[in-house]
């Protein structure tokens, strides 16, 4: 699996040579020399040069979670005739075979693969194996979690869907599709046929998208000009035009092209009458979201001015002497004024109000499901055509007493739809993350247009979505930084709390990275943008939580499970509970001094039949899960945590056993000098000029960490003028040497010193022995053949990290180190920090090999790691924690990206996720708790010894604010606090430059 972290320099300190680059993982597996296979058709294979009766296709294989999936796979493929090699990467999610065409074909090698229980899909050309999108699609009219089961099947059935989630929660699908094989019409065209409105997002994953509206374009041909230049740029990838909305959406490559670019030609075209600007619309999720806030409102309000008359009329007049003989008036026959009146104002709400009822019941119904809708058509329709009975009866009889329900149909409709606004409502506070974050962004930015000499020329604002790769933007104190970039003038602090969750500003000079959205503290700044769009960071986050809200969580399974069967159940429990009641009344099982003034046995059973059915709520099982995991991953992302989704927040909260790799994860990951002892009399800042001058000419790590320590002693620090060295000579393993200012400077471990018999004073060597008990190189420098000072260089503990791991011991959580350092560094560290089991000069496969050792023993696995090296161990783990990603987030191989370079985020990463399934649990509990009680009171179980009955309209507002409460009880989670111990923990340390 490719991953977008560079892997951090493997710091050693067993000599000055030691130092290493961790092992970097390639893309795809070579094909090994195996059963059938000679080693020069190995090297073929590998080359892409095959013998000429075998052929090679490479699969996409979605669902592999380690070695021994792919396993199955290889052996299963191996089986089948013509098979001369398989290789599986299930880092990768890839599989490459070599055939015989004569025996086998890639279609059967594909069914193979899927009959071993993973979702296989040939890449035909290997040189474009991009070919999946993923298009996001807003999804209205989803109730329950059978409406998304039912797209969701709906979409998967689909040749070329590779994958499709739909999420009830966010009312979104996300596809990956061939493009080849399907395009995004048709799987519009199939969600609409399942009986739901499709508006799609976005489309396409690796290009940028702009929308323009252009002014003053008022024929066909004017756009058809248009639409020809803009095709005529360099880097336009795609184009659509909608004339009547003025709007052209362009797809291009930011490498070649930009907005900017499309403005100006649109505006230079013709006779220059066209106007273009960026189109204006806000987010498309937000403009669903509050028209269907509207919706339900209007819905609600018009319900409420009809439903108000017939209560009074049903409920109060009766009651009150006057008015009750005016509704009493008999119209014809035993027709009463009030049963009229009943009839015509509860009509509208029954089927122009509440229509939405009866579509969503027909789509569901057509493809075979039943779902909320189903459950309050028929309830509503079982009071209100019993009501018309009624009134015909009384109409054509002279002696019918009976009573209508109509007040039952219109209260019902109206509390339902009161419930659904207040849920919606609910719902929109619970991706208040993602607005949070998209508001980062600046709306405008200062565009700088300098000379060939680097020189100002010209200042201009733009819209900050204007900008283009490799613009200069001006960054004033107090404004956000308009682009990822880097600094190329100027000093500031900039505070990246609001993308990493560092809280501290954090220093930024000529060549420091800056990102997107953050804010610029103290001085001016002027960066080169480098990520615009799509690739920016804060872009990069909004996909990857977007992503996370749309992933289901596998608890989520349960409440589908349940949803399958809900409503058919529901429905049997209402017509027995009915036909029960009605057989106890017409056998005269129970006394008649039960039976309501105002009902008959029959009327009373239907009442008791209604409330059962209406009070069963599966919205609330359905959103038990998606709105809890919802507000979790946003709180996670407000706190730099960034949680890929359910199954990621399910693992975590099991979480017994941390597996934490040293370098750049423990360590900071970047060797500095932490001490230093002069053994004769010298001003300090010539010593340390004479090394620098030396080590400046050195690529080596270790000698980059004595030049940025000499450079905190000149005043001209961000650039000094070093002295000249002259015969500089770089040895291997041992150091270096120099003629600087006439002497013969010589750096380097005890053995470079020794081969030039140059004498090793006792000092110098009681200093060696202490570093390297510290697990610390010591550096020896000679001048003309004298020793005169130490250096000590280390890759010094994280602030934080002992207590970050004595807190995880209180959470009885076991902590492992598992690195590629040698032995005696690795256990000065884990000493260090308080970790008694640790694993040392272990290679990358290693790694991965003790997280399944540790599952094998029954742990639940967490691999905390920060690089390609660790890519396998992230994988293997139950949950793969990527620390210190900054902006080069870890998207592929971790679970949980961690965005700060501290170990405190892996324990509120746990601690969130705990708190997070509390909840959900609590949903659970509250939902199915809620409907084990209410459906036996709804059915009447306690009117014999009570005399209490519920309602249908009761039953009706308590089902709609079973949903809502759910949907409460996840928003507490906003108010989510890190763990006490956190805020207390003292930070300790050196402070790394």
């Amino acid at each position: 699996m490719a991953t977008k972290l560079l892997a951090l320099a493997c710091f050693r300190s067993e000599g000055y040579g030691d130092l290493s680059p961790r092992p970097h993982y390639p893309s795809m597996p070579s094909y090994p020399k195996g059963k059938g296979v000679s080693t020069q058709e190995s090297r073929s294979v590998e080359q892409g040069s095959l013998p000429p009766e075998a052929k090679a296709a490479t699969f996409s294989v979605l669902g592999m979670t380690c070695s021994a999936c792919a396993g199955s796979v290889e052996k299963a493929v191996k089986r089948l005739p013509g098979i001369r090699e398989a290789v599986v990467d299930v880092l990768n999610n890839k599989a490459q075979v070599l055939f015989y065409p004569t025996f086998v074909n890639e279609e059967t090698i594909r069914e193979t693969i899927e009959d071993v229980g993973f979702e296989a899909t040939f890449i035909e050309d290997q040189m474009n194996e991009r070919a999946t999108q993923v298009c996001r699609i807003h999804i209205n009219g989803m109730t329950c979690t059978s409406c998304s089961s039912t797209i969701e099947s709906a979409l998967q059935a689909i040749h070329g869907v590779q994958k499709a989630q739909v999420a009830l929660a966010t009312e979104e699908a996300e596809v990956q599709y061939d493009p080849k094989i399907v395009s995004y019409t048709q799987i519009s065209e199939a969600i609409e046929d399942t009986g739901f409105e499709a508006i799609l997002i976005s489309s396409g994953e690796d290009i940028s998208k702009v929308a323009l509206k252009v002014d003053g374009c008022r024929t066909d041909h004017s756009m058809r000009i248009i639409e020809e230049s803009l095709q005529a740029l360099p880097g336009v990838q795609d184009l659509n035009v909608s004339p009547e909305l003025n709007k052209i959406s362009l797809s291009y490559k930011p490498d070649m092209t930009g907005p900017r670019n499309f403005i100006n030609v649109i505006e230079s075209t013709g006779s220059k009458r066209f106007k273009a600007r960026i189109y204006p619309e806000g987010g498309v999720r937000e403009t669903h979201r509050k028209d269907e806030i509207k919706q339900y409102y209007r819905s609600f309000m018009w319900s409420l001015i009809f439903t108000i008359p017939v209560f009074l009329t049903s409920m109060v007049f009766m009651y009150i002497p006057g008015t009750k003989n005016a509704f009493d008036t008999k119209v014809v026959n035993m027709l009463s004024v009030g049963m009229v009146l009943r009839w015509v104002l509860s009509t509208p709400v029954q089927f122009i109000i509440g229509r939405r009822f009866y579509i969503g019941a027909y789509k569901a119904l057509r493809h075979g499901s039943a779902n909320m809708d189903v459950l309050i058509a028929l309830g509503t329709n079982a009071a209100y055509f019993f009501s018309v009975y009624s009134v015909l009866r009384a109409a054509t009889s002279k002696d019918f007493k009976g009573s209508d329900f109509f007040e039952t149909s219109a209260m019902l409709i109206s509390f339902i739809l009161l419930g659904k606004y207040l849920e919606v409502l609910a719902k929109g506070k619970t991706s208040a993350a993602i607005a949070k974050l998209m508001d980062l962004a600046p709306e405008t930015a200062t565009l700088l247009a300098l000379d060939s000499e680097g020189n100002i020329v010209n200042e201009e604002e733009i819209d900050s979505r204007l900008i283009q790769k490799n613009d200069v933007i001006k960054i004033i104190p107090g404004a956000k930084v308009a682009s990822d970039g880097f600094v190329i003038w100027g000093q500031s602090h900039v505070n990246e709390s609001m993308i990493t969750g560092e809280a501290r500003p954090v220093a930024k000079r000529k060549g420091d990275t800056v990102i997107g959205g953050t804010v610029n503290e103290n001085g001016v700044l002027h960066i080169k943008a480098t990520r615009v769009g799509s690739e920016s960071a804060l872009s990069q986050i909004v996909r990857l939580v977007e992503s996370a809200q749309l992933a289901k969580a596998p608890v989520q399974k349960f409440a589908d499970r349940i949803s399958k069967f809900f409503v058919p159940l529901v429905i049997i429990l209402s017509f027995s509970t009915w036909l029960a009641w009605f057989l106890a009344g017409k056998f005269h099982w129970y006394p008649k001094s039960w039976i309501p003034s105002s009902l008959d046995s029959f009327e009373l059973a239907l009442q008791f039949g209604i409330s059962v059915m209406v009070i069963a709520c599966p919205c609330a099982l359905g959103l038990a899960t998606p709105t809890a995991v919802m507000v979790g991953t946003g709180v996670g992302a407000s706190e730099g945590v960034l949680i890929k989704g359910g199954k990621a927040l399910e693992s975590a909260h099991k979480v017994n056993c941390i597996v934490f790799d040293k370098t750049g994860t423990l360590t900071v990951g970047k060797p500095v000098v932490v001490n230093r002892r002069l053994l004769r009399n010298m001003l300090l800042q010539e010593f340390l000029e004479l090394t620098a001058a030396t080590e400046v000419n050195s690529e080596h790590p270790l000698a980059k960490a004595i030049v940025e320590y000499a450079k905190k002693f000149r005043e001209d620090d961000e650039n000094p003028a070093w002295p000249e060295a002259q015969d500089f000579v770089s040895i291997t393993g041992h150091g270096v040497k120099a003629i600087v200012r006439n002497k013969e400077i010589i750096l380097g471990n005890k053995s470079l010193m020794l081969s030039h018999n140059i004498a090793i004073p006792m000092d110098a060597e009681e200093i060696l022995a202490e570093a390297e008990r510290l697990a610390q190189t010591g550096i020896l420098v000679s001048i003309d053949r004298e020793v005169v000072g130490v250096l000590a260089i280390s890759d010094p503990l994280k602030p934080g990290a002992e207590e970050a791991i004595s807190i995880l011991k209180s959470m009885k959580i076991k902590s492992i180190m598992v690195t590629g350092d040698n032995w005696g560094t690795a256990n000065s560290i884990a000493k260090e920090v308080g970790i008694e089991t640790v694993v040392a000069e272990a290679k990358p496969e290693q790694k991965s090999e003790k997280v399944k050792d540790l599952q094998a023993s029954g742990y639940i696995v967490a691999m905390v790691g920060d690089g390609i090296n660790d890519s396998p161990a992230l994988v293997a783990a139950d949950v793969g924690m990527a620390i210190g990603a900054g902006t080069d987030i870890a998207i592929e191989a971790a679970d949980i990206v961690l965005m700060k370079s501290n170990l405190e985020d892996v324990i509120t990463a746990i601690d969130l996720s705990r708190r997070t399934f509390f909840h959900i649990r609590l949903n659970y509990i509250w939902a199915l708790g809620y409907n084990l009680l209410g459906i036996p009171i709804a059915a009447g179980v306690l009117f014999p010894s009570t005399g209490f009955r519920l309602p249908p309209w009761i039953a009706g507002a308590a089902m709609a604010a079973s949903s809502v409460s759910v949907v409460c009880c996840s928003l507490l989670l906003k108010y989510y606090k890190r763990p006490k111990k956190l805020d207390n923990l003292e930070i300790r340390g050196i402070k790394i430059e």
